[in-house]
């Protein structure tokens, strides 16, 4: 994954990969939700601000890839 210190991810850095690999980004962002709300709902979670991360992560990809379909879509 792309993440700093902080676990953020930097749309910039997101721009520069192909569709397929922010297919492959988005689909380990869902799989580390999907392991975090498991984490919740059992009391084992430490680090409940990494949810809103994840999350705000995943629907910064999504905006990318609509983004890159739009520019693909608009070039046709």
């Amino acid at each position: 994954m792309l993440n700093k210190e902080d676990g953020d991810m930097n749309a910039q850095e997101l721009r520069d990969k192909t569709p397929d690999q922010l297919q492959e980004e988005l689909a380990s962002l869902k799989k580390e939700a999907f392991n975090l709300r498991f984490q919740q709902a059992t009391g084992q979670l430490e680090n409940t601000a990494r949810m809103r991360r994840v999350r705000r992560d995943a629907a910064r990809v999504k905006t990318i890839l609509n983004q890159k379909a739009a520019a693909a879509a608009s070039e046709s």
